[in-house]
């Protein structure tokens, strides 16, 4: 039982069905497609299509989507990777002759294929009940009738401003007399409530192969992009198999590579070659010896994680319980690791996230994002659609698994994830914030397994982040704890920023309750009925 003399939220708890988003509006969509006979896959669509006008800083149809879908029917956890290809233009000599010599992080270079719809389409087709064109008509009501701005969305996009003014197709579509809506206003995107209601009447070839892929591409050609018609006709969203480890008697699941879940899943067994219940939570102990743990995962991330039609990556050596315990025992408990840390293998060759789980106990762990804040920064001519930045985390470094190559998908950060006991899920999850994905999902699963918090505890929780060298501490770790940490060689910054957010569904099989939390760090919420 939580102190109630300070803020903060109960779980949200129910019998029938339960949904978990970022924003309210999304939230309440997906429980109407429940009621009206949908299952949690129709409501995860429903929702994040809403959650690509309402939160497009965030979302939207431009991006990515990745689900992890458990099917009560077969007890089938199905793993849909939704990423989008690199153009068959793009080289990395071809990016050096426009006069980078990185990936740029934003802008018309950094755009691929958007592969959310097809995705929606994909699973829809193969596990929904519902009709596509139902799906989408809460998100075209927003658009074309508007919607209240909440206030951390708000926020983000006062500080992308500039960025978002930088165009004039990106200033018609999120700019208001040049200046970004004010929390309380109701803000409207008419042209995107009109792609949006083609691809729902035509379906996802008007997207990829119709008016609205002519539009996409006369954008970047006008801006001397790289994509072309063709690549968006040949795109498709791959149907693949889970990767898995084992946390204390339970089973983590992740999308494999090019996912980045690897890594949540190489952290977690690092954790489990000690007691970390006998740490005190957000002890400097606790926060070291989960920062190094993700720091070592993190570093063969950066290495092996890309395209696997592309790369043979040794999947099985990096959750091997050997190079685990190889790992572990790097950690050094009085000293930071000098970084940037090295990979221990041999030598070879701001996002939306939800979750729902319905009355059959289908459950869904679904994830859509366009990548950094706002993605490109560009919305596609008359469209409305904000195009993801992708590309963006490709390297140009020779020989480098991630290296970009035409027709190729880069390293991912969106993971959707779920935890299983035996062969039930227990735990519907995600935790956004694009680098930090993977060590949220490692701190929230170990705050309910290794600490016994409820859904909506392990959220609440202060969170940490080392991540490019620099331990961010959230505000409410103590100044005490600080400085234990600075002397263990970590360069501390504390308060700076919150890391992520998340959303949590606990099934309780045993009494049949479905249990939901909702970050505090968004602006969104858990109900259920």
């Amino acid at each position: 039982m939580r102190n109630t003399q300070y803020p903060g939220r109960s779980p949200v708890m129910s019998t029938e069905a339960m949904v978990a988003t970022s924003q309210p509006m999304a939230t309440e969509a997906a429980i109407q497609v429940l009621r009206d006979g949908g299952n949690a896959l129709d409501a995860a669509i429903a929702a994040s299509a809403v959650l690509g006008v309402v939160e497009s800083y965030s979302s939207g149809i431009g991006g990515d989507c990745f689900i992890l879908y458990h099917q009560a029917s077969t007890g089938k956890l199905h793993a849909i990777n939704g990423s989008g290809r690199s153009p068959a233009a793009a080289t990395p000599q071809v990016i050096r002759d426009r006069g980078h010599d990185s990936m740029p992080e934003q802008g018309i270079l950094s755009v691929t294929v958007p592969g959310a719809i097809d995705a929606w389409y994909s699973a829809n087709e193969k596990l929904g009940k519902l009709p596509m064109k139902d799906l989408l008509a809460p998100a075209i009501h927003y658009a074309s009738k508007g919607y209240v701005v909440s206030p951390i969305i708000a926020d983000n996009w006062k500080q992308h401003e500039a960025l978002l003014a930088q165009t004039e197709e990106s200033a018609r579509a999120y700019l208001v007399n040049g200046q970004t809506p004010a929390v309380g206003t109701i803000h409207r995107q008419p042209d995107l409530a009109d792609t949006m209601t083609i691809i729902a009447e035509k379906g996802r070839d008007s997207f990829y192969q119709g008016e609205i892929a002519e539009q996409i591409i006369r954008f970047s050609d006008s801006y001397n992009g790289l994509l072309s018609l063709d690549d968006l006709a040949r795109h498709e969203t791959q149907w693949v198999t889970p990767i898995s480890s084992d946390y204390r008697g339970y089973r983590v699941y992740e999308i494999p590579p090019n996912g980045q879940g690897i890594t949540t899943l190489m952290a977690l067994n690092i954790l489990k070659q000690t007691e970390l219940s006998n740490i005190p939570h957000l002890s400097a102990d606790h926060i070291h010896l989960l920062s190094e743990a993700f720091t070592l995962s993190m570093a063969e991330r950066d290495r092996f994680v890309a395209d696997p039609n592309f790369e043979d990556m040794p999947v099985d050596q990096l959750l091997s319980s050997e190079f685990a315990r190889s790992q572990f025992n790097r950690i050094n408990m009085s000293q930071a690791m000098t970084q940037p840390v090295k990979s221990a293998m041999p030598k070879h060759k701001d996002t939306v996230y939800l979750s729902v789980v319905d009355k059959d106990r289908n459950a869904c762990s679904f994830i859509n994002s366009v990548f950094y804040s706002w993605g490109s920064g560009l919305v596609a001519g008359n469209s409305g659609i904000n195009l993801q930045n992708r590309g963006s985390g490709f390297s140009l470094e020779d020989d480098h698994f991630n290296q970009l190559e035409p027709g190729k998908r880069p390293m991912h950060t969106i993971i959707p994830a779920m935890l299983y006991k035996d062969d039930q899920p227990v735990l519907s999850f995600g935790v956004m914030g694009g680098q930090y994905q993977a060590m949220g999902q490692t701190y929230v699963i170990s705050n309910c397994i290794d600490y016994g918090m409820d859904v909506q505890q392990a959220l609440d929780a202060a969170r940490f982040f080392l991540y490019d060298g620099q331990l961010s501490l959230e505000a409410p770790i103590s100044w005490d704890i600080q400085q234990q940490l600075a002397n263990r060689g970590h360069r501390v910054v504390s308060g700076e920023e919150s890391h992520g957010g998340g959303q949590l569904i606990y099934i309780d099989w045993q009494n049949g309750v479905l249990h939901g939390g909702s970050d505090p760090r968004k602006d969104g919420m858990a109900a259920g009925y």
